[in-house]
């Protein structure tokens, strides 16, 4: 089993940066991709980044230009957030990938105040 914990989440305004963290614990050898999730109200748990072992990355389109996702050690991984809006306002979750099977965070509250 692997366990993951997420930190950083909060309040902040429009505009504003924020920084999510994620280390991986437990079984923690083989894990390949590692990355970040979300899911606003009402919708349904959507990509955010993902970063392989060899530092791939992956965007959703409408973080491209402002999100980093950066893969600290191979079982930590961040997200910085920059230029954020009301839209960005979710539960993100961490994600790691071992043998194909995905593990989660319990979540992390992201809210943006217009």
């Amino acid at each position: 089993q692997v366990q993951l914990v997420e930190s950083g989440g909060g309040l902040v305004q429009a505009g504003d940066s924020l920084r999510l963290s994620c280390a991986a614990s437990g079984r923690i050898f083989s894990i390949s991709t590692m990355g970040w999730y979300r899911q606003a109200p009402g919708k349904q748990r959507e990509l955010v980044a993902t970063i392989t072992s060899d530092g791939s990355r992956n965007y959703a389109e409408p973080v491209k230009d402002r999100f980093t996702i950066s893969r600290d050690t191979q079982i930590t991984v961040s997200l910085q957030m920059n230029s954020l809006t009301p839209e960005d306002t979710a539960v993100y979750y961490c994600n790691a990938v071992k043998w194909g099977q995905n593990y989660w965070g319990q979540g992390t509250q992201v809210t943006v105040s217009s």
